[in-house]
């Protein structure tokens, strides 16, 4: 049997990039989370997918929102991560953001955002993956912020 502490340090050897993915719940209260379950599925259509623990206490907004948005963060923006990842409070009273598809709050000056349509969400265990159809997207040069081995990372050149 695989013990899950070692199971998740195990795979803390792999290096991920940080986001924050954002929605509205049905009331359009502002909704956001640090995750670094990531990753692109498709260019044709244009897909990504992520994962949500089932026992978060955002899952529902998240697992039935029409739109969601996801930030991947420059490597100068650890606070906006360790924000994010805090729970019990309203995430977004001192931080900015503009509206975007479907009223999700948008976060400026990150790597990459993803402004993506709810395509679909799939059982994983203890967490549900959720499939995002890409409908407007913007980038800029810069480096992103990584996290690995239970910290906060920096690329080399």
């Amino acid at each position: 049997m695989i013990d899950p502490i070692e199971f998740r340090q195990a795979l803390g050897s792999y290096a991920t990039g940080v986001t924050i993915i954002t929605t509205v719940d049905q009331d359009g209260n502002k909704i956001g989370m640090t995750v670094s379950s990531f990753n692109s599925l498709s260019l044709d259509p244009p897909l990504i997918l992520w994962s949500i623990d089932k026992s978060t206490g955002v899952f529902e907004e998240f697992t039935t929102c029409s739109h969601f948005a996801v930030h991947v963060l420059k490597e100068d923006q650890e606070q906006w991560s360790n924000h994010f990842a805090g729970k019990g409070f309203d995430k977004f009273k001192e931080v900015d953001s503009l509206p975007g598809l479907g009223g999700v709050p948008l976060l400026d000056h990150v790597c990459a955002r993803f402004e993506c349509s709810l395509e679909n969400c799939f059982d994983g265990g203890d967490h549900i993956i959720i499939v995002g159809r890409v409908e407007k997207m913007a980038h800029e040069e810069a480096r992103p912020l990584v996290f690995c081995q239970g910290r906060y990372q920096k690329l080399a050149e």
